[in-house]
């Protein structure tokens, strides 16, 4: 942990523990859990699920031009800048979960499989839950195209390079790294981590603002990755830092409040946010694949649609994409 980072304070027992802990720790007891898992009561969909795959997925149609942002499904983005293509918390898998034999199921499918992908350049982790880290998902990309670079936050260089990741930058927050015109700067988020059972926080959490330079016939892009977060003024800064054309927000997994308030934000936090950080543009992402939380997979867009009004704040369905230079009329 880099002791000069005023958001990352380490305190004694971090320094001893080797945990991560933030300005604003996501914590919560073991009963909280337990009593929010024992009355959980999962609702579908209003028009059921098949109704909703039919209204919220489409064929992705990879020709479409310019700087681009697809979506895949949840926080699965596929993104073209200055050439370059970049994933974001890449999950392929059936199921979030440390066995695909039982866990949270995919309730719509990726946009498209790993085998259809064009050569990625890129993976950006935000931090190592199950829904953003995927080992089976990792495994099968890095077969592909074994010479990607994951870029992850501090603590997760050893784990991707045990699944057989050759090249791994980690960052602490506000660092970044610039690779073939692109500049990938970790950014803070109020979350946690933890995989298995004695390693929670021992991992940071992240979000990535992802810049391509720019040249003389072409203007410089940043996008916002979020990642996974609950919401904190503090989060403002990112927007002081830098200038945000398009930003990728999560709107799900919010219900109930009292459990998820300060792991994930919800619609109307969403939107505070888009203003707060004085947006230009956004995706809502992190919705309509996975059941995480009690709220059912179609309450996300129509909150966000009830509360974004005249803000350039896009609900794409999976398969669908946004142009980054053209953010008012780029849709698919």
């Amino acid at each position: 942990m880099t002791k000069n980072k005023k958001d990352l304070i380490p305190t004694k027992t971090q320094q001893i523990t080797k945990k991560f802990e933030s300005y604003e720790p996501s914590k919560f007891q073991f009963r909280d859990i337990f009593r929010w898992y024992f009355s959980r009561k999962i609702l579908p969909p209003k028009a059921g699920y098949d109704s909703f795959k039919q209204t919220w997925f489409d064929k992705i149609d990879l020709t479409l031009p310019d700087d681009r942002v697809w979506w895949i499904g949840h926080a699965t983005t596929l993104i073209r800048l200055a050439d370059k293509f970049i994933l974001t918390d890449p999950v392929f898998s059936k199921r979030v979960s440390p066995t695909q034999w039982f866990g949270p199921k995919r309730r719509t499918p990726p946009a498209l499989e790993i085998d259809q992908l064009p050569q990625i350049d890129f993976i950006v982790i935000s931090h190592n839950h199950y829904d953003h880290l995927d080992y089976q998902s990792i495994c099968k990309l890095v077969a592909r195209f074994p010479q990607l670079l994951v870029v992850v936050p501090l603590g997760l260089k050893a784990t991707l390079s045990k699944w057989g990741v050759k090249r791994v930058i980690e960052l602490d927050w506000w660092d970044c790294t610039t690779h073939e015109g692109i500049t990938f700067s970790a950014v803070p988020a109020k979350h946690w981590s933890k995989r298995g059972i004695f390693d929670e926080n021992k991992s940071l959490w992240c979000g990535w603002v992802i810049q391509s330079a720019g040249n003389s016939q072409t203007t410089g892009k940043t996008i916002y990755f979020m990642g996974d977060t609950g919401y904190s003024p503090r989060l403002q800064e990112i927007g002081e830092r830098f200038s945000i054309d398009l930003a990728l927000i999560p709107i799900g997994a919010y219900a109930p409040r009292w459990f998820m308030h300060s792991q994930h934000i919800d619609p109307k936090q969403a939107v505070q946010l888009y203003d707060e950080l004085h947006c230009q543009s956004a995706i809502a992402i992190h919705w309509g694949v996975f059941e995480l939380a009690d709220e059912p997979i179609d309450e996300p867009p129509e909150l966000l649609n009830e509360l974004k009004g005249e803000r350039s704040f896009h609900l794409l369905k999976i398969g669908h994409s946004l142009a980054i230079n053209h953010l008012q009329n780029g849709l698919k």
